[in-house]
């Protein structure tokens, strides 16, 4: 199990990435966070051979829309506990 994580500047790129994430790749798109002043996190999971290449199909296509990719990166075995700290129940 890996995650991934897309970080863009600029909503259409981030729809663009996870558009392009989807198609590329068996994957579960679990979050998308907008925080604001512009910045989307996508965060995936799945196999890590998956998010790897989801993960690099994404920050591909969201380039061709013009949005900016301020950090991508993926993690082969998160420690169980980080998915208490990502998908906090309750919209927190």
């Amino acid at each position: 199990m890996a995650l991934g994580v897309i970080e863009t500047r600029g909503y259409t790129a981030a729809v663009e990435a996870a558009d392009a994430m989807c198609k590329d790749a068996q994957i579960d798109v679990k979050e998308v966070k907008v925080p604001g002043g512009g910045h989307v996190t996508l965060l995936t999971t799945g196999e890590v051979a998956a998010v790897t290449s989801a993960v690099e199909a994404g920050v591909e296509a969201a380039g061709r829309v013009g949005g900016d990719i301020i950090s991508s990166f993926v993690i082969p075995n998160p420690h169980p506990e980080l998915e208490t700290y990502l998908w906090k129940k309750g919209g927190k």
